[in-house]
């Protein structure tokens, strides 16, 4: 908790990543999240790992071992075939109660079958990383909450994300390296109980939770942003 809210990190990453050699361990994490009074996170493997299982593993002791601060993410590539994903997702939800997953085709379906959120990369690798791109999964699959990382990407495509969230009330916007701006032309046009803080990388913790406290808006709003939203998408029973 900071200056009376409470703080869900619904974007942070544990493990190594393969492509950048970036190691990132749940007691650093926890180090950093209680520095800069965050509650609770979604940790989430980075994109490219040496094992997807492995890295499934790392995070499910993590939320074994720190159930009330984090929560778990699956990723893996889709290419492992729609069998071994689908039973890696389910090992991920019965074994640690992961809750959130990326975003395939097949995946849509797998999510609603396990109950989990998607959250999806945003900005970066146009055109498969459009939030518009996301609309039509959205409105076929209207009970399934897809969450866009990134809003865009650094406010590149920030219109876009926006139009995605108006037209599709389970799509929902987190953060992330949005300028403080951007999240004010953000809230001028999707409610904040579809807006959500992410960090992605540990360096940044303090800068997104800070820059959400700064905000000149409601303190209702402030919270939504900072734990109510996350906690509704992410924190649903079973």
């Amino acid at each position: 908790m900071r200056d009376g809210f409470t703080i869900f990190d619904t974007h942070c990453h544990l493990g190594e990543a393969l492509h950048s050699g970036r190691v990132q361990r749940a007691d650093a994490m926890l180090e950093r999240m209680d520095r800069y009074g965050v509650d609770r996170a979604l940790a989430i493997p980075f994109p490219m790992v040496r094992s997807y299982r492995e890295a499934h593993d790392e995070i499910g002791a993590a939320v074994r071992a720190h159930g009330d601060r984090f929560c778990g993410g699956a990723c893996l590539d889709p290419y492992v075939g729609e069998a071994e994903f689908r039973r890696e997702v389910r090992r991920c939800r019965e074994e640690y109660g992961f809750r959130s997953l990326p975003s395939s085709e097949f995946l849509f379906e797998t999510a609603i079958e396990n109950h989990m959120a998607l959250v999806c990369h945003t900005g970066s690798g146009i055109p498969y990383a459009l939030p518009s791109s996301f609309m039509p999964a959205a409105r076929k699959y209207p009970q399934l909450d897809i969450v866009l990382a990134h809003c865009g990407g650094g406010g590149v495509l920030l219109t876009d994300a926006i139009v995605a969230a108006l037209f599709c009330p389970n799509i929902y916007l987190e953060l992330s390296t949005l300028m403080p701006n951007h999240v004010l032309r953000v809230l001028a046009q999707v409610p904040s109980s579809q807006l959500m803080i992410g960090s992605d990388l540990p360096e940044n913790v303090g800068v997104e939770v800070s820059k959400i406290l700064d905000l000149d808006v409601a303190e209702a709003v402030r919270r939504d942003m900072l734990w109510e939203t996350a906690s509704r998408v992410f924190e649903k029973e079973m």
